[in-house]
Protein backbone atom coordinates (compact mmCIF):
# COMPACT_ATOMS: atom_id res chain seq x y z
CA UNK A 1 0.00 0.00 0.00
CA UNK A 2 1.37 3.46 -0.75
CA UNK A 3 1.29 5.92 1.88
CA UNK A 4 -1.82 8.08 2.04
CA UNK A 5 -1.41 11.55 1.18
CA UNK A 6 -3.01 14.93 3.12
CA UNK A 7 -5.71 15.00 -0.36
CA UNK A 8 -6.71 11.53 1.57
CA UNK A 9 -7.92 12.24 5.12
CA UNK A 10 -10.79 14.10 5.39
CA UNK A 11 -13.26 16.10 8.24
CA UNK A 12 -15.52 13.99 9.55
CA UNK A 13 -18.38 16.79 8.13
CA UNK A 14 -17.43 15.11 4.69
CA UNK A 15 -18.16 11.82 5.10
CA UNK A 16 -21.16 10.40 3.85
CA UNK A 17 -22.13 7.36 5.56
CA UNK A 18 -20.12 4.62 7.67
CA UNK A 19 -18.19 3.25 4.75
CA UNK A 20 -16.57 6.57 4.41
CA UNK A 21 -14.99 6.46 7.97
CA UNK A 22 -13.84 2.74 7.63
CA UNK A 23 -12.01 4.65 4.63
CA UNK A 24 -10.74 6.85 7.63
CA UNK A 25 -9.19 4.14 9.73
CA UNK A 26 -7.46 2.07 6.62
CA UNK A 27 -5.41 5.36 6.12
CA UNK A 28 -4.35 6.00 10.18
CA UNK A 29 -6.08 2.90 12.15
CA UNK A 30 -3.98 3.16 14.89
CA UNK A 31 -5.81 6.53 15.95
CA UNK A 32 -9.17 4.76 15.33
CA UNK A 33 -8.85 1.12 16.53
CA UNK A 34 -6.76 0.91 19.65
CA UNK A 35 -4.09 -1.76 19.28
CA UNK A 36 -5.84 -3.14 16.02
CA UNK A 37 -8.64 -4.69 18.02
CA UNK A 38 -11.46 -5.55 16.14
CA UNK A 39 -13.48 -6.09 18.82
CA UNK A 40 -13.00 -2.38 19.44
CA UNK A 41 -13.60 -1.59 15.29
CA UNK A 42 -17.02 -3.49 16.08
CA UNK A 43 -17.54 -1.27 19.38
CA UNK A 44 -17.07 1.93 17.16
CA UNK A 45 -19.30 0.58 14.67
CA UNK A 46 -22.11 -0.38 17.20
CA UNK A 47 -22.22 2.54 18.37
CA UNK A 48 -22.68 4.25 15.02
CA UNK A 49 -25.51 2.20 14.37
CA UNK A 50 -27.09 2.56 17.96
CA UNK A 51 -26.94 6.86 17.68
CA UNK A 52 -28.26 6.69 14.08
CA UNK A 53 -31.35 4.62 15.56
CA UNK A 54 -31.86 6.98 18.65
CA UNK A 55 -31.38 9.94 16.33
CA UNK A 56 -33.65 8.57 13.83
CA UNK A 57 -31.02 8.66 11.21
CA UNK A 58 -31.27 6.37 8.26
CA UNK A 59 -27.74 4.17 8.19
CA UNK A 60 -26.02 1.38 6.70
CA UNK A 61 -25.89 -1.07 8.91
CA UNK A 62 -24.23 -3.72 7.37
CA UNK A 63 -21.90 -4.28 10.27
CA UNK A 64 -24.49 -5.33 12.85
CA UNK A 65 -25.12 -8.29 14.76
CA UNK A 66 -26.37 -10.51 12.48
CA UNK A 67 -26.46 -8.50 9.58
CA UNK A 68 -25.39 -8.16 5.79
CA UNK A 69 -21.69 -8.20 6.26
CA UNK A 70 -21.72 -11.23 8.80
CA UNK A 71 -24.42 -13.30 6.39
CA UNK A 72 -21.72 -12.32 3.84
CA UNK A 73 -18.95 -13.31 6.08
CA UNK A 74 -19.73 -17.16 7.48
CA UNK A 75 -19.73 -18.72 3.94
CA UNK A 76 -16.74 -17.03 2.68
CA UNK A 77 -15.00 -17.85 5.78
CA UNK A 78 -16.24 -21.61 4.71
CA UNK A 79 -18.33 -21.83 8.40
CA UNK A 80 -22.06 -21.78 9.54
CA UNK A 81 -23.64 -18.74 11.30
CA UNK A 82 -21.89 -17.47 14.25
CA UNK A 83 -23.49 -16.26 17.51
CA UNK A 84 -19.68 -14.61 18.02
CA UNK A 85 -19.48 -11.99 15.84
CA UNK A 86 -17.54 -11.18 12.34
CA UNK A 87 -15.26 -9.70 14.60
CA UNK A 88 -14.10 -13.20 16.53
CA UNK A 89 -14.40 -14.95 13.06
CA UNK A 90 -12.20 -12.68 11.35
CA UNK A 91 -9.64 -12.51 14.55
CA UNK A 92 -9.77 -16.51 14.68
CA UNK A 93 -9.13 -16.78 10.46
CA UNK A 94 -6.05 -14.20 10.71
CA UNK A 95 -4.80 -15.95 13.43
CA UNK A 96 -4.65 -19.56 11.42
CA UNK A 97 -3.10 -17.73 8.32
CA UNK A 98 -0.99 -15.40 10.19
CA UNK A 99 -2.28 -11.96 9.51
CA UNK A 100 -2.94 -8.72 10.94
CA UNK A 101 -6.43 -9.35 12.09
CA UNK A 102 -7.17 -5.46 10.80
CA UNK A 103 -5.79 -6.07 7.37
CA UNK A 104 -8.01 -9.20 6.66
CA UNK A 105 -10.48 -7.68 7.60
CA UNK A 106 -9.98 -4.49 5.05
CA UNK A 107 -9.55 -7.52 2.35
CA UNK A 108 -12.55 -8.61 3.25
CA UNK A 109 -14.30 -5.66 3.68
CA UNK A 110 -13.52 -4.83 -0.17
CA UNK A 111 -14.38 -8.47 -1.30
CA UNK A 112 -17.94 -7.78 0.27
CA UNK A 113 -18.38 -4.10 -1.26
CA UNK A 114 -17.35 -5.28 -4.33
CA UNK A 115 -19.53 -8.41 -4.39
CA UNK A 116 -22.27 -6.02 -3.41
CA UNK A 117 -21.57 -3.41 -5.51
CA UNK A 118 -21.48 -6.44 -8.29
CA UNK A 119 -25.30 -7.65 -7.20
CA UNK A 120 -26.47 -3.91 -7.66
CA UNK A 121 -25.33 -3.44 -10.90
CA UNK A 122 -26.62 -7.02 -11.93
CA UNK A 123 -30.31 -5.68 -10.66
CA UNK A 124 -30.32 -2.99 -12.24
CA UNK A 125 -29.51 -4.57 -15.89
Amino acid sequence: MTEPSPKDFKPVDEWRDIYDFLDQVRLRPSMWVRSGSLLHLQSVLYGYSVACKIHGVPAVTDFDQPGPFSEWLCPRLGMRRSSLGWEVEIQRAAETAGVPPLDMFFNLLDEFRTERDDAVQDAAR
